[in-house]
């Protein structure tokens, strides 16, 4: 199953989910579909609306993305996150470590 989808705009690569829950079914799969995509690209912005529950696996497979991003060089930026998953965000105090952003429009003018 194809867990993401992936499209450039302008000089951002933008991930989707297929899923509605990145969690400890999923989480190792989607490690393995986004790490492609993270190697190709510089600017990565993962579009977080489809996802209706993160668990603590799919938190980390999110701070893995980041961390392989910053470790080459890269930028990573969530964007559209659900009402839910921006609450287990500030719990764990994850707003603190991703940059969030409300909309791509949003993160194309703080990029440009």
């Amino acid at each position: 199953m194809n867990l993401i989808n992936s499209h450039q705009q302008d000089d951002l690569t933008v991930i989707s989910f297929n899923i509605n829950n990145l969690d400890a079914g999923n989480a190792d799969a989607f490690r393995k579909q986004v790490r492609p995509v993270l190697e190709e690209s510089k600017k990565v912005a993962i579009d977080m609306s489809a996802l209706q529950f993160v668990d603590s696996s799919g938190l980390g497979a999110l701070l893995s993305c980041l961390r392989f991003c910053n470790e080459n060089g890269g930028s990573l930026v969530l964007f559209g996150l659900q009402r839910t998953v921006t609450a287990l965000f500030e719990l764990m105090r994850m707003h603190r470590v991703f940059n969030l952003f409300t909309s791509i429009d949003e993160i194309v003018g703080a990029l440009s």
